[in-house]
């Protein structure tokens, strides 16, 4: 019997706690439904964070980004919904969210949300020659 979507996000531990590293995760098949017409809306998600305690597990995600399909919402709402899901589940360093959401109408939206915890400052990129 296939998973059912849910909005329970699980995680586990951050194997490295003292290290900053980037989590990079693609979902191109995030389906949502226009708040005005019903007709679907379809993205990708990408999403790039730093954990600081607790990463995301990645099947809850999966279930978690499932459970939007038959969901009406604006793309920024559900952008920040999303973002704002995560967060409150890994509480991470840094958490980036980008919704680059299909053509509809000849319009192309791409809507990008960020969290930083209090106090953390990105490093200075690295410079190779």
């Amino acid at each position: 019997m296939p998973s059912p979507p849910t909005k329970n996000l699980e995680t586990f531990d951050n194997p490295e706690p003292g290290r900053d590293y980037v989590i990079r995760i693609r979902v191109p098949e995030f389906t949502c439904l226009c708040p005005k017409t019903g007709q679907p809306d379809f993205a990708e998600l990408t999403i790039e964070y730093i954990p600081e305690a607790k990463c995301v597990e990645l099947k809850s995600l999966k279930l978690y980004v499932w459970s939007f399909r038959d969901e009406g919402g604006f793309h920024e709402a559900m952008t920040n919904r999303i973002l704002g899901d995560l967060v409150a589940a890994t509480a991470p360093r840094f958490m980036r969210l980008t919704a680059d959401f299909n053509v509809r109408g000849g319009i192309y939206t791409k809507v990008i949300a960020e969290h930083r915890a209090p106090g953390w400052q990105a490093p200075p990129p690295v410079q190779l020659p």
